[in-house]
């Protein structure tokens, strides 16, 4: 018999709202990235608003420590980048004017060192070489067009760079009471759902914006003083590629050791063996000291998850999909866990008052009151 099942159209309802949503996010992706990058930066400097909040006096408002870390933070962005972007700036010239010429250099192709082992196959592995270096040439100004394309693209755009603090802003001034009004149009039970997701949340996002913070810091460091005392060519440069790529999970350090590689192999670097000793061991202490040490209590999401996450969000939106391919992991398992120990907690308390019904109607003589199926409490 036909008839208006009320549970089936709430299901239709909700998935046509999650549809929608998605959509909706889909169209107007460029207003989420910036709001998403805001949020990340607010993460970074909201402990120094709390440390400020301490000693705050009552009489002073609440902006006014917050313009002040704010201002503090850009006069240190604007510092670092004063220190280092010079000489960054000034050896990434001096690499895109000498880039062609090393490209087509068979010298450089011949100096590649090779383990002791791979010696006899050392014609046959650069001749491989410069059939790939002769189709990479070919492709060198095309791919050059399209990185100055990138460049004036994100130069037109440079008013997210101004946009992104200024939302930051205001959403460390305004997140409490954004909090609590969100909570306050939902009933009890879900208000205690959503309340316990959105901490989860907030730690896992605090976690992990720091935690790639200091990472790519140390990487910074860690980089710069051994390419420098090892002599590798475009030192400063190469770190700091690193520590930017450091934001990529996964792909960026993979690219920025390639990187590291390629441009000293190719500028005539003697020990390359020594380089590759050193990334590995950098890696091998960051993948499994440093990085655990710093997402002990943010991101749990196993490696397999991770890679199916960064292909999926490559597919989706390119170096920012990877970018936020764990977080958004990450969160979706918290709110699959939150929704899924709420579902069971409600089932057992059903159980609970199921039993205590049929324990009164025994000791009352009433009929026993129907039982829920035995799989609904389990």
């Amino acid at each position: 018999m036909l008839g208006f099942d009320l549970r089936v159209a709430r299901i239709v309802w909700t998935v046509f709202l999650v549809a929608l949503l998605l959509y909706v996010t889909y169209t107007i992706s460029a207003t989420v990235l910036v709001l998403v990058f805001a949020v990340f930066f607010s993460y970074l400097v909201y402990p120094l608003v709390e440390l400020i909040e301490r000693v705050r006096p009552p009489r002073v408002p609440r902006t006014v420590s917050i313009a002040l870390v704010f201002v503090l933070a850009i006069a240190i962005v604007a510092t670092v980048a004063t220190i280092f972007g010079a000489r960054i700036q000034e050896e990434a010239l001096r690499l895109s004017e000498q880039l062609p010429a090393l490209l087509r250099s068979n010298d450089a192709v011949s100096r590649l060192p090779l383990p002791g082992f791979a010696e006899p196959l050392r014609a046959r592995i650069l001749g491989f070489v410069r059939d790939q270096l002769a189709a990479g040439t070919d492709q060198a100004m095309p791919l050059a067009k399209q990185f100055g394309v990138g460049v004036m693209h994100a130069a037109s755009n440079l008013i997210y760079l101004v946009l992104v603090p200024v939302i930051s802003f205001l959403l460390i001034k305004e997140a409490p009471a954004m909090r609590e009004e969100m909570l306050s149009w939902m009933n009890r039970a879900n208000r205690k759902l959503w309340d316990g997701i959105v901490t989860d949340l907030d730690v896992l996002l605090s976690r992990y914006v720091r935690a790639l913070l200091f990472l790519s810091v140390a990487t910074f460091i860690a980089y710069s003083i051994a390419f420098s005392l090892m002599g590798v060519p475009y030192a400063m440069l190469l770190a700091g590629l690193a520590a930017v790529l450091e934001f990529i999970p996964f792909a960026g350090p993979l690219a920025a050791s390639a990187a590291a590689l390629v441009v000293a192999g190719f500028s005539g670097y003697d020990h390359l063996l020594w380089l590759v000793g050193f990334i590995v061991a950098y890696r091998v202490f960051q993948d499994y000291v440093l990085n655990p040490y710093l997402m002990s209590e943010g991101v749990e999401v196993s490696p397999l998850m991770v890679i199916l996450g960064l292909l999926a969000g490559d597919q989706l939106g390119g170096v920012a999909g990877i970018f936020l391919s764990v977080p958004v992991m990450a969160a979706l398992k918290i709110i699959f866990t939150r929704a899924s120990a709420a579902q069971k907690a409600r089932r057992a308390a059903e159980a609970r008052q199921a039993e205590l019904a049929a324990q009164e109607a025994l000791r009352s003589g009433l009929p026993l009151p129907p039982q829920p199926p035995t799989g609904s409490a389990s």
